[in-house]
């Protein structure tokens, strides 16, 4: 029995699912075993060849000056160092892409599959190596913002490109790194440090009435380092029921001591858009309003002591309209969401001898009120700001995640193993171990070989278990997903140009999707027996020429592929999610200058979608269609003139018509033009 109440029932495991965990519990016990004995053999570490100063975080952070340090372990690492199939977008790709969003910018990373629904990141899910948009993590300076009602809100972050200097992707499984639900990668998004010094004002306008403003700056008053970005956009739409306005706010700051900073980040997202056939294309003219606000507060510290805690909170709205306008009698009324996530953690780490050893700590609640998701509450309460709208229904679960990780090198042999211990009120079980492995070796000095095992997993959102509405019904006996993942590559460096080769292999289990038989009307929530993915990706960035330019436009050309194919087709059923994944994804960007002053990028995306589905005609489905292969292209030119950059910028140049998600309506060619002033 769980130390947490049990508040569902719980079907059966599978004897595969038994199997894994076995596995796990012998993974998990040798970890244990190195890790805890690692003190007890310290002297052996004189053999090791590797020195105090090697390893000493001031060494570490010294060599954070000249290579980018990303998080796919629970200490940072050095990219070159990292035995993970991860990208990095870095400042100057943010600025050259012709993306406005981030959806848009995240679509032009191999393995990552964004699948728009509104235009300009309204709602996107995004989606690595095949999975679905709830198997997803993101986080935001390291702090999680992931929401349980669902993955579509996922990419609703209160920041906007201006006030991101990177953003991390892992692919493949990261439980033991980040917790649950990191279950086929880790998007993690970082902004401009605090104090930071610019200031900048952004303009842009184009087709279908589009506009857009932002300002953004940083400073330092006395001890304190501020950064501060607002930023709003909107258009008509490009077509019936399209139209959309945001905005975002955010703020982060920094107040330094001897022994380190005090880090406070804290922002607001609002989204108001026509949503046409979002969920259903029976009935075009829906709508959504969305709002999300959160804070953190967290402690970097400085020197040896390496004891990292962090509080956070993060509230999201929701509320949507199957009908905008008239609404048949029939019609029961909008939904409202109100979800709540509460979460503190504390990551310790320890440099020594023998190598790096972590263990983090982290709690997790989540709560959320509606008027369709969850049980039905005793005593209805008010949605604030309507006067006739009422939460009738709750639900809450709370988790406990406890994460060791230990790093060794070895001469040209490296190694990091962990586990995640993890506990949560919809387990059945007191708690689950979900363990990893990752092996390093550096072939030559330009060539590194990796290989890692993984197991993972990802609760079912509030939405899966509960929504029910007039084509939708989920399932409140669904069991979590679990899967155990393998994955080798190869990466190499050679005076500018980098190269990198994985393939992998996922073995999933009581996958979740939403499905329905051709004769049927229901899309319903089902746990499917096993979904098995394996895949390849590859990737190359040629340098160009003189890189002396680089501060104007960078002369690169990236070529990047991935391929992925599923065991399990979609048979009788019709697949929502789960099955319509990408075959085939090709990326090429070419980025050059034009002139002493400007430069141009084009970026060219090719992509082949698995599975199929309904076609909705003349009111009513007719029938299954395959996704069909599209080519897209988007182009930005641009030109500094002082302190002034000039840009114009055309999404879909080739005015390609495609279906991403089914029967939603996809933009044309759209154009804009616009400036940013930098004091």
């Amino acid at each position: 029995m769980n130390f947490f109440a049990q508040i569902s029932l719980k079907r059966n495991v599978t004897s595969l699912t038994e199997i894994h965990s076995w596995i796990s519990v012998c993974i998990a016990s040798m970890l244990f075993v190195a890790i805890w004995l690692l003190p007890v053999f310290a002297g052996i570490a004189q053999t090791l060849s590797v020195s105090d100063a090697e390893i000493t975080p001031d060494s570490i952070i010294t060599r954070e000056l000249d290579e980018i340090v990303v998080s796919s372990r629970r200490t940072p690492v050095l990219r070159s160092d990292v035995k993970r199939s991860i990208q990095v977008i870095n400042r100057q790709q943010i600025r050259e892409s012709a993306a406005q969003d981030l959806a848009g910018l995240l679509s032009l990373v191999r393995s990552v599959d964004i699948r728009h629904r509104g235009t300009f990141g309204m709602q996107s899910d995004v989606n690595i190596r095949g999975g679905t948009f709830d198997q997803t993590l993101v986080l935001l300076n390291g702090v999680n913002l992931t929401d349980p009602q669902t993955g579509h809100h996922n990419l609703n972050v209160p920041v906007d490109l201006s006030s991101i200097e990177r953003i991390e992707i892992l692919h493949g499984p990261a439980a033991r790194v980040f917790g649950p639900n990191a279950f086929n990668g880790a998007i993690n998004i970082i902004t401009k440090e605090p104090g930071d010094s610019h200031k900048k004002v952004s303009l842009s306008g184009g087709q279908h009435h589009f506009g857009s403003v932002g300002v953004s700056g940083g400073f330092g008053t006395g001890p304190l380092a501020h950064h501060l970005s607002l930023y709003g956009m909107t258009s008509d739409g490009f077509t019936d029921n399209t139209d959309f306005r945001s905005g975002n706010i955010f703020y982060r700051s920094q107040l330094g001591f001897d022994t380190g900073r005090l880090d406070l980040q804290t922002g607001y997202n609002e989204k108001a858009f026509g949503a046409n056939s979002f969920y259903t294309p029976a009935y075009p003219d829906q709508f959504e309003n969305t709002r999300a606000g959160f804070a953190s507060l967290r402690w970097l510290p400085d020197g040896s002591l390496r004891l990292t805690p962090t509080v956070y909170w993060r509230r999201h709205h929701d509320r949507f309209e199957l009908f905008r306008n008239e609404a048949p009698e029939w019609y029961a009324g909008h939904n409202y969401h109100r979800t709540d996530i509460v979460g503190a953690s504390i990551n310790w780490t320890h440099v020594n001898r023998f190598g790096i050893s972590s263990i983090g700590i982290d709690y997790r609640f989540e709560h959320i009120y509606s008027n369709v998701l969850g049980y039905e509450m005793d005593q209805p309460m008010r949605v604030s700001g309507y006067d006739d709208a009422w939460f009738t229904h709750s639900y809450q679960r709370n988790g406990i995640s406890l994460m060791l990780e230990q790093s060794v090198s070895h001469g040209p042999l490296s190694f990091s193993g962990g586990t995640l211990i993890y506990a949560n009120s919809d387990l059945d079980t007191p708690f689950t171990l979900f363990p990893g492995l990752d092996l390093g070796w550096q072939l030559h000095d330009n060539w590194r070989w990796y290989a890692t095992a993984n197991r993972t997993l990802r609760l079912p959102t509030f939405t899966d278990l509960f929504y029910s509405g007039p084509t939708n019904l989920g399932n409140a006996l669904l069991e979590p997903e679990e899967a155990f993942s393998l994955e080798s590559g190869l990466k190499s460096t050679w005076q500018g140009l980098q190269f990198d080769f994985a393939a992998f292999r996922r073995w999933g289990v009581n996958m979740i999707d939403w499905v329905r038989r051709p004769e049927d009307n229901i899309w319903r929530s089902e746990n499917l027996t096993e979904v098995n993915i394996s895949g390849l990706e590859a990737g190359v960035v040629i340098p160009l020429g003189n890189q002396e330019v680089t501060d104007i436009a960078s002369r690169a050309l990236s070529m990047q592929y991935a391929y992925v194919h599923t065991d399990k087709s979609s048979g009788e059923f019709l697949s929502n999610y789960a099955l319509d994944h990408l075959n085939h994804k090709l990326n090429i960007t070419f980025t050059h200058p034009l002139t002493d002053h400007g430069g141009a990028s084009t970026s060219v995306i090719w992509q082949n979608r698995a599975g199929s589905y309904l076609l909705y005609e003349d009111g009513e489905f007719t029938d299954t269609r395959e996704f069909e292969p599209f080519w897209m292209i988007d182009l930005k030119v641009f030109y500094h003139v002082g302190s002034v950059r000039l840009f114009w910028e055309a999404s879909n140049v080739t005015n390609t018509r495609y279906v991403d998600i089914a029967n939603v309506p996809q933009p044309g060619r759209w154009m804009r033009a616009g400036l940013e002033y930098e004091f």
